[in-house]
């Protein structure tokens, strides 16, 4: 297996940035791109059920050349959201342009930023990874979502207790506010018991929410004194738009799916506690994300090394034409609940 491939991810600040240049309508290309010409693609291509075996396994795990494409979508991130911002304030745009340009870059920072953030930031025994995935989640203003993802999500997932497991019959409009709500305040509650077993005030220096809601705002503050209003508010919508793309994936990937009880508990979460997709194309632009139940049973594993699983439920296409059903609620509990079922 080749890392080439993953490179595929720099398309999307790519079409950005080529938006930018050719003006007018072409700065809404990125969302073009992503949702109208990668679903194509993505039927196209085709899946790839291809699991690496032991010994390449052995050799991808810690190959330097995966993890060095990942680092690489840092610097490229915060640039790129920066860069953002001087357009915004000089660049003079049009309204239309404007709405395009700060659209487009919240796509882009909820592909690359909060995707690549979340595959960093499961790199637990590594100081080095998780501080860059805490940089990329700056970019977006979602820093606490590291913090209940790793250790609230994955705990919870598939339980009426994961604010991010979406319920069955759920639209992703009623999901999207009790996710975001309930994602705060669980990073809250987990850093409060975190404290309190150190033996340290909840309200103080030590508390990582209480930092990471500073430092965020200080962005905000920073892009609004040196940039201008129009810049600050740029920096908003296109955070806002990232997430809501973090979190309409969030809906796709364990919708309707339940664990059972056993004897007062919840069973371990197994590989048919996520939807599974191994449409090829949008795994290289998601670093095989889509391989979703793998990554829950096992979220050590890294991108290259995540398997394919018969068992695990799947989903019809990628995640790209999933978001498009997501937001027709009609047509996603038209293509979903019988899955569930």
């Amino acid at each position: 297996m080749s890392s080439l491939s993953y490179y595929l991810i720099f398309l999307v600040p790519l079409s950005v940035i080529l938006g930018y240049g050719i003006g007018g309508l072409f700065t809404f290309l990125t969302p073009l791109f992503v949702f109208g010409v990668v679903p194509v693609l993505d039927i196209a291509v085709g899946v790839s059920q291809k699991n690496p075996d032991s010994e390449a396994e052995a050799r991808l795990k810690d190959s330097l050349s995966f993890k060095l494409i990942t680092w690489l979508c840092v610097p490229v991130q915060i640039a790129l959201v920066f860069w953002g911002g001087f357009v915004i304030a000089y660049g003079a745009l049009t309204p239309l342009e404007s709405a395009g340009f700060t659209v487009s870059m919240g796509v882009s920072s909820g592909i690359m930023g909060i995707n690549v953030s979340h595959e960093l930031q499961h790199r637990v025994n590594s100081g080095f990874e998780p501080i860059l995935s805490r940089f990329m989640l700056w970019t977006v203003g979602y820093m606490h979502w590291a913090i209940e993802h790793v250790a609230g999500h994955h705990r919870n997932v598939a339980t009426p207790l994961d604010p991010a497991t979406a319920r069955l019959g759920e639209s992703f409009y009623a999901f999207l506010p009790r996710t975001v709500i309930g994602g705060f305040r669980s990073a809250w509650r987990i850093e409060s018991l975190r404290l309190q077993k150190k033996g340290l005030a909840q309200w103080g220096k030590n508390n990582r929410m209480i930092r990471y809601g500073l430092a965020e705002m200080v962005l905000v503050a920073v892009f609004g004194i040196f940039l201008g209003v129009q810049a600050a508010l740029y920096f908003i919508v296109q955070a806002l738009t990232a997430v809501t793309l973090l979190e309409v994936v969030n809906y796709i990937e364990h919708y309707g799916l339940l664990r059972k009880t056993i004897n007062g508990r919840y069973e371990p979460v197994q590989v048919t506690h996520s939807w599974n997709s191994s449409n090829y194309l949008t795994n290289r632009f998601l670093f095989n994300l889509q391989r979703h139940s793998d990554h829950h049973f096992d979220p050590g594993r890294r991108y290259p090394i995540l398997r394919h699983f018969d068992e695990s439920p799947q989903l019809p296409t990628g995640y790209a034409g999933m978001i498009l059903a997501a937001v027709i609620p009609i047509l996603w509990r038209g293509i979903m609940d019988k899955r569930v079922l």
